[in-house]
């Protein structure tokens, strides 16, 4: 995995200058492991952003450096991961007490704009990010626990956009769409356009907290409203649903090993594409076996029942 890193020191020492800068980092979602050097994992993003903090902090007088970094020792690599996922942890901690709070209209809708500032900051799938997600999740207004039906129809050979760096439910989705929704669907990942499908994204047409239940992952509101009744895709919803949302509804066993595997694509870093490769991989090879043992637990990743080869 590639590092981008700012270095950089002010000739002007007053407090509002450095606040300041500090806050400007903040925003960009950067770590420091070691003093005024500021990581950030490689992308194009980041480099214009940390190109333009640097020519403004020469234009202070002050001196910036913007760093390349191929490689990490291991346990530095460990460490540097750890500390995007504490300060995200950090973040979501926040946004879930104040979501605590019976916010007003207003509130609700800053905490819901700053849940996606966190979300597209989160690069390491931090722990806490479903809790937020799901905190905000049952503050909708008016819950609706009935989807509509969509018309298979009007969702065929269609482009299909979501956030980036996919974790379980986008990546579930993703397969979830390509194998009985739309075959030859194009996913993208990053801001919808003009006639394209959002999903799992603040308002999206087919999501958490946009026209449908405020109790379901995207996963579940794509099942339910393309009607798709299948044992092996509910009892793959349950896990799906345990992993986003954390919430207790179910606790399948193999949600903890899904989870880790996923987690652990994303640490290392692996593109969107890939990391929906892998994906639909993984989901079509869990639907095969819990067609064979639908109940979660039973012969998916080693369990005891039927069908758990070696």
């Amino acid at each position: 995995m590639r590092w981008l890193a700012l270095a950089y020191s002010l000739s002007d020492p007053s407090s509002s200058r450095r606040v300041a800068i500090w806050r400007r980092l903040r925003q960009l979602g950067t770590v420091s492991p070691a003093g005024s050097l500021h990581l950030l994992p490689e992308s194009e993003e980041a480099r214009e952003a940390f190109a333009w903090l640097a020519q403004e902090i020469r234009d202070g007088g002050g001196q910036a450096l913007v760093l390349e970094v191929d490689h990490l020792e291991e346990s530095e690599r460990a460490r540097v991961i750890e500390a995007f996922r504490s300060a995200r942890d950090e973040d979501y901690r926040k946004i879930i007490e104040e979501a605590g709070q019976n916010p007003d209209r207003g509130k609700l809708e800053k905490l819901r704009r700053r849940f996606d500032e966190v979300s597209r900051m989160d690069w390491f799938a931090a722990s806490e990010g479903p809790r937020a997600a799901a905190a905000l999740a049952r503050l909708d207004e008016k819950p609706e626990h009935e989807v509509p039906s969509a018309d298979l129809a009007r969702y065929r050979g269609r482009t299909w956009v979501t956030r980036p760096r996919p974790h379980v439910d986008r990546l579930a989705s993703a397969w979830l769409i390509r194998r009985f929704v739309d075959p030859e669907a194009t996913i993208r990942y990053g801001e919808p356009g003009e006639g394209e499908v959002s999903f799992d994204m603040p308002g999206a047409e087919l999501g958490h907290t946009g026209r449908y239940s405020a109790n379901l992952c995207t996963f579940e509101t794509i099942l339910a409203a393309f009607r798709l009744d299948d044992p092996a895709l509910r009892a793959l919803a349950a896990i799906v649903h345990e992993i986003d949302l954390h919430d207790g509804q179910s606790s399948p066993p193999e949600a903890a090993g899904i989870d880790g595997i996923l987690r652990g694509w994303l640490a290392a870093g692996w593109p969107d594409e890939e990391l929906e490769r892998h994906g639909i991989a993984l989901f079509e090879g869990l639907y095969h076996s819990l067609q064979v043992s639908p109940s979660p637990g039973a012969g998916v990743l080693g369990g005891p029942g039927e069908g758990a080869g070696g």
